[in-house]
């Protein structure tokens, strides 16, 4: 599995080999050295027969661990023979926060680099979003039922579930749905006024959640009003499940409109929007320019794209905090963003509320159901386990991110983004600047988040736990 996928990365480094070769940016050797040694070793690890054809779940969460952490540090070697970093942990911060779809960066001017290099951060963020392992699935007819465990190691979210009878079809629709969603961006955005490159770095760019941009002014650098609709848009879209989607397009659009997710992810966002612009009004001078950069930015955090428009750090303290609990919570599960996800919060929030009511009635009982289905004690147990590792994480990467003595409202943020795979967070890692700043150290405990958050933590445990490795079968 892990063989066969660093091929398909190989494969993908040919497109921004062609990216460079076009534009006679120099870079293409770095891509091309890159895609052969990939190549190699994915050949060499796709020749081994494995004893076992089927996967259990503690095969598809190591499978799901060791994979992510192979792609992002194969995908360093375009960065790091290209030249365009100082060291290697900057290049191994800036791969894992493309494949992750983070989009924090350690590059202070992004305009200077070659167009290949520009060309991969964006897409190795579109990989990402739907992930590497899916594609695969996919691709490979070779793969049987049992996949469906690799299928919900990767995705974001409790459980997903099949859209169709067969895996590999499921995660064929949701790829040419994705894809055919990035398309349609580009071509607007091309439309709107964009270059064709700029279009299509920032369509895969938002499609992935990712946030890479090619200007050091994010999408600001445009001033384009009609560009920024769009991919307000656009961002809200891509946090939005995969899966109800398909429902679109198998016609069934009450269960669409009445999905218990879809309406809470919508509601957070508009309520959002109306609190942030009725704050900031007065930094805008009007509450028309006020919506403008308001509803941009939740769009940009709930999705946990990363883009900005204006550096939201200088925005009052209540627009913070609202912006920090977006960063938290997140999108929609089987979506591209990430977060705890909004169905997760839903669910405890039901349980909650039936603990209150056995509090005055002892003797009933009452399930925790959303959309008609009853979620079982035992799925409503493993989503608090779920927040309690977040916050496991999330303390003591701060601890460890404290220690070279950066102030407590960046240390903060900056842990939230890399677990949330949100990119900007406050302070002296707002929307305005970037990581450079961080030691080593801390950007090897914030890469090691990233991957964390974006697997949903499970994946990685399993990899750091001995008994996974030394029961058999």
């Amino acid at each position: 599995m892990i063989g066969n996928g660093l091929k398909i990365e190989a494969i993908f480094m040919l497109f921004p080999l062609f990216v460079s070769f076009f534009y006679g940016s120099g870079d293409h050797w770095a891509f091309i050295c890159s895609s052969v040694i990939l190549a190699v070793i994915g050949t060499l690890l796709g020749a081994l027969k494995p004893k076992y054809s089927s996967f259990r779940m503690r095969d598809a969460y190591a499978v799901a661990g060791l994979a992510w952490l192979l792609f992002s540090f194969s995908g360093t070697l375009p960065y790091w023979l290209s030249g365009c970093f100082s060291s290697f942990i900057d290049c191994v911060f800036e791969s894992v926060s493309g494949f992750t779809t983070t989009g924090a960066s350690v590059l202070t001017n992004v305009e200077i680099l070659p167009k290949g290099i520009l060309f991969w951060r964006s897409l190795s963020q579109w990989v990402g979003g739907m992930g590497v392992l899916l594609f695969m699935m996919a691709v490979m007819p070779s793969l049987n039922s049992s996949s469906i465990n690799i299928l919900r190691a990767e995705t974001t979210g409790p459980a997903p579930d099949r859209v169709v009878p067969r895996i590999r079809e499921t995660a064929r629709i949701m790829y040419l749905i994705y894809l055919g969603m990035t398309f349609v961006l580009a071509v607007i955005l091309c439309f709107a006024g964009l270059p064709v490159f700029d279009s299509i770095v920032n369509a895969f760019a938002t499609a992935g959640t990712g946030g890479a941009s090619t200007m050091n002014a994010s999408i600001a650098a445009y001033n384009n009003i009609t560009v920024e609709v769009v991919i307000t848009i656009f961002m809200f879209l891509f946090g939005i499940s995969f899966t109800l989607y398909f429902l679109l397009l198998d016609r069934k659009f009450s269960r669409f409109v009445k999905d218990s997710e879809l309406r809470l992810y919508f509601g957070m966002v508009v309520l959002a929007i109306v609190i942030v612009t009725l704050n900031v009004s007065g930094v805008y001078g009007g509450i028309f320019e006020a919506l403008r950069y308001a509803s941009f930015q939740v769009s940009s955090i709930v999705s946990t794209t990363g883009f900005s428009t204006t550096d939201f750090s200088l925005w009052p303290t209540l627009s913070q905090i609202v912006l920090v609990v977006l960063m938290v919570v997140g999108g929609c599960a089987a979506s591209t963003s990430g977060g705890m996800k909004q169905i997760r919060v839903i669910i405890l929030i039901k349980a909650a509320k039936n603990e209150v009511n056995k509090i005055f009635h002892p003797e009933s009982v009452k399930a925790v159901s959303v959309n008609g289905r009853n979620i079982t004690s035992d799925a409503v147990s493993k989503i608090s386990l779920f927040f309690f590792i977040y916050f496991a994480f999330f303390i003591v990467a701060v601890a460890l991110i404290s220690i070279e003595g950066k102030d407590i409202l960046s240390s903060v943020t900056a842990v939230i983004s890399a677990i949330s795979n949100i990119g900007p967070g406050l302070g002296t890692v707002g929307p305005a600047s970037d990581y450079a700043a961080f030691s080593p150290f801390s950007k090897g405990v914030l890469s090691f988040c990233m991957i964390a958050g974006r697997l949903e933590f499970f994946p990685i445990l399993i990899l750091l736990t001995p008994s996974a490795w030394l029961n058999g079968r």
